[in-house]
């Protein structure tokens, strides 16, 4: 009898490891199972990590539905850039495109754990939102029930409006084998009703062949509508030509689609009861197996092995103990560490060259490099857990990452994502070379930043102290808001505070007479960053000019400018000298006529944050298209006509 025990496990952990083995050449499909989001599945958690590379530019697929219509919308859904999505398409990044229309969405897929995944961040909006409606409705099936599930701290049965949720998106990196044959992305495509593998071979000019290879499909294998599969592409995909409003085709009434489960339960075909057969003889032999794989963990535990999930909850318990010490809360700490690295001092000693002064950027702040990426160490004294609860929550490009933490000796450091442009001050007022387009790219960076902080984070934020220094720039010059040390929450109530701090220049003037504290408070001090990037001169100097020692105010010099006759050749001597004629005039009075908006005494006269990112979308938009020639041209038939 034990013997024939023995063969059967044997045959079963062979089967195993010979599927095991084969995963590493490719992905399963989900195969429907996303519907079922109380079936907890690996395989419904996302796709393994088999690549060649732990992380890799890639594309998913969107089917424009309102309200997430255009590409602002989708990407705050998705977790991308509004200015990519828009140029990749070839659309404009404020207006709406069609229903139904077919985008490819650019991200960055990374392997967390023991998956490939684009994390995006959703916020209830509705009383109907579920795990099950966000991820097949709202998401598109681009995750799963079961993922966000399991990635998320909150109960299925108490979902509250509010509720901030980690929405988990599928993503995969080509494998060696693929890499090997030339594949380079590996898009993440969501079949419409219409589509099956011969279809999208077709659509894609792949070969049926690599598509099957790439899902684990056979030829005769179901494929279902909405349930992502993933497209070997040797090239990026090329957008589909997109049509104008009136002409746009009606959206698809798909079961998965629908508000509630009992809608898709109503609308499924009698199909879905055949295949239920066969995946119910599968689930028979998973139990089969899950059964004898249970019997052997249930001996190892008898024989007083800590599994290793339980050595890890321990060690975050520890940890969680001695750094709650510091912030005054174990408790609050503890959701820190669920988000970020905690770092030893050790680790952070030997990556900085023990703090040395070649490894120092500025201040406090320490270059290192962190399993092969660049960081940034940051020391601070005292209580700095704001910044951290902040930070750990924000997920957007144009916002500076916070990777973890240590707490040492009564100082806190923080691991930032490494800028290596450093602060927008230093090309400003260090003689450093910006152009036109780079100009108006940081100022659409900051105001999307801003954004995303005001309406779209939960809570929303108020920076409070945005300045030219807290603007950090990466390799490609692109701008990621920092420093969270003096945020707070908009709380839809008016805010008053005694104690004013932040940067001379930047303060808005409701702030520095009254304390009032309102979104508009970051608009003003957007309003001096865009004048900034216009003339090149600090938002406060002193002068000395006719016995006035006081300081002058960058705010304070564009009225006058725009104002009056000659508006636009006193804009010519208002801009930065080293541009010389080598930018759009029109686009730079448009531009300076925004910042004066922004700088509003009144501030009910300031635009939103919203308004002003859609007026930059247009201005950059139109800078994508300009060639310095066309000024030159411009400028020389001006001289010929005086």
């Amino acid at each position: 009898m034990a013997s024939a025990s023995s063969s059967i496990l044997s045959s079963f952990l062979f089967i195993f490891l010979s599927l095991s083995a084969f995963s590493h050449a490719q992905q399963a499909y989900l195969d429907n199972m996303q519907l079922d989001c109380y079936e907890n599945r690996s395989l419904t958690h996302g796709y393994l990590c088999n690549g060649l590379k732990k992380s890799c530019k890639t594309y998913l697929t969107f089917r424009s539905l309102p309200p997430y219509d255009n590409p602002v919308s989708i990407a705050y859904l998705l977790g991308s850039q509004p200015s990519e999505i828009a140029r990749f398409n070839n659309i404009t990044d404020v207006d709406p495109v069609p229903v139904d229309t077919l985008l490819y969405i650019p991200v960055n897929c990374s392997c967390l754990g023991k998956f490939y995944q684009h994390n995006a961040f959703y916020t209830m909006k509705y009383e109907t939102d579920t795990y099950f409606v966000i991820s097949n409705d709202t998401y598109q099936g681009l995750t799963t029930c079961q993922a966000m599930m399991n990635q998320n701290p909150y109960d299925s049965m108490n979902l509250l409006f509010g509720m901030k949720l980690l929405a988990p998106l599928r993503c995969a990196c080509p494998t060696k084998n693929q890499t090997a044959r030339g594949v380079k992305f590996l898009l993440t495509y969501l079949p419409s009703l219409e589509d099956d593998v011969p279809s999208i071979s077709k659509k894609f000019g792949v070969d049926e062949e690599s598509i099957n290879d790439a899902n684990k499909l056979k030829w005769d294998s179901v494929t279902y509508p909405y349930t992502p599969i993933l497209v070997p592409l040797r090239t990026e995909p090329r957008p589909t030509k997109i049509q104008s409003s009136a002409s746009s085709p009606a959206p698809l009434q798909s079961p998965v689609l629908q508000n509630t489960v009992p809608a898709v339960e109503r609308n499924s075909s009698n199909k879905w009861v055949f295949f239920g057969i066969g995946i119910g003889v599968g689930l028979v032999t998973l139990v089969i197996f899950g059964t004898l794989v249970w019997f052997l963990c249930l001996r190892r535990l008898r024989q007083g092995k800590l599994n290793p999930e339980g050595r890890k909850l321990a060690a975050d318990s520890n940890i969680a103990a001695a750094a709650g010490k510091q912030f005054g809360s174990s408790d609050g700490i503890q959701v820190v560490i669920e988000s970020l690295t905690v770092y030893k001092f050790e680790e952070l000693e030997k990556v900085t060259g023990f703090f040395s002064e070649d490894h120092k950027i500025k201040g406090s702040v320490y270059r290192g490099v962190i399993q092969g990426d660049n960081a940034a160490v940051k020391r601070i004294e005292g209580n700095i857990s704001n910044e951290i609860n902040i930070l750990k929550l924000i997920n957007h490009f144009n916002v500076v990452k916070l990777s973890g933490f240590c707490v040492h000796e009564g100082n806190t450091y923080l691991v930032y994502e490494f800028a290596e442009g450093g602060p927008l001050s230093d090309w400003l007022h260090e003689g450093k070379n910006l152009g036109w387009k780079q100009r108006v790219q940081i100022a659409y960076d900051v105001a999307n930043g801003l954004n995303y902080l005001h309406n779209y984070a939960n809570p929303p934020y108020i920076h409070k102290n945005l300045n030219s220094s807290n603007i950090l720039l990466d390799g490609d010059l692109r701008a990621k808001i920092a420093n969270f040390g003096l945020a707070r929450t908009v709380n839809g109530t008016l805010q008053l505070t005694s104690h004013v701090v932040g940067t001379q220049g930047y303060m808005a003037p409701e702030y520095l007479e009254h304390g009032l504290l309102t979104p508009k408070l970051d608009v003003f001090a957007f309003g001096v960053i865009v004048l900034e990037l216009l003339s090149r001169r600090e938002a406060a100097t002193s002068s000395n000019d006719d016995g006035d020692r006081g300081e002058r105010l960058l705010s304070e010099t564009i009225k006058p400018v725009l104002e009056g006759e000659n508006a636009r050749e006193k804009l010519r001597g208002f801009m930065d000298p080293s541009l010389g004629h080598d930018y759009p005039l029109e686009l730079a009075f448009s531009l300076a006529q925004l910042a004066m908006n922004c700088l509003a005494l009144d501030l009910n006269s300031r635009p939103t944050i919203s308004q002003a990112f859609i007026s930059l979308s247009k201005i950059l938009s139109s800078s994508s298209d300009w060639d310095s020639s066309d000024e030159l041209q411009h400028s020389n038939s001006l001289g010929h006509g005086r």
